[in-house]
């Protein structure tokens, strides 16, 4: 025999499990993303994964040989950080749904954002559950 508590327990208990569901499917879709810059003239190309990490760099011509060493240097830095970017703003476009109102994605993976917007002042639960915990429970 189940109490009002027992079936609301387990709403809340296939509410959980939907979330985590849903959060496994965002992860598996961040983990899709790169980003990709191709520099002027292209004389280089590059792409990054989700973190930012390299994951190809390409040389369509020949227009790094006659680069000096500073001028290819600054070059590929600068590519790596447009698809760095490009990355980012990506993420945070999957994230950006799934977010608190108010919260900006790509400040959240910059680590710019406020991130106690991301826990509740009070855990959400039915207003049933609400009072059983407010007045106390029999050890």
């Amino acid at each position: 025999m189940s109490t009002p508590f027992d079936e609301q327990l387990e709403e809340l208990r296939a509410g959980y499990e939907a979330q985590l569901a849903q959060i496994g499917e965002l992860q598996n879709r961040m983990r899709e993303v790169t980003g990709t810059a191709t520099a002027k003239a292209q004389a280089m190309k590059v792409t990054v994964g989700p973190q930012g990490e390299l994951l190809s760099v390409e040389f369509p011509t020949g227009a790094y040989r006659g680069m000096a060493p500073k001028e290819l240097a600054d070059l590929i830095v600068g590519t790596v950080q447009e698809a760095r970017a490009k990355a980012t703003a990506a993420v945070a476009e999957v994230m950006a749904p799934h977010l608190p109102q108010g919260l900006d994605a790509e400040q959240l993976l910059r680590g710019t954002a406020d991130v106690t917007q991301l826990i509740p002042s009070e855990p959400a639960m039915p207003d049933a559950v609400r009072e059983y915990v407010d007045r106390g429970r029999a050890v």
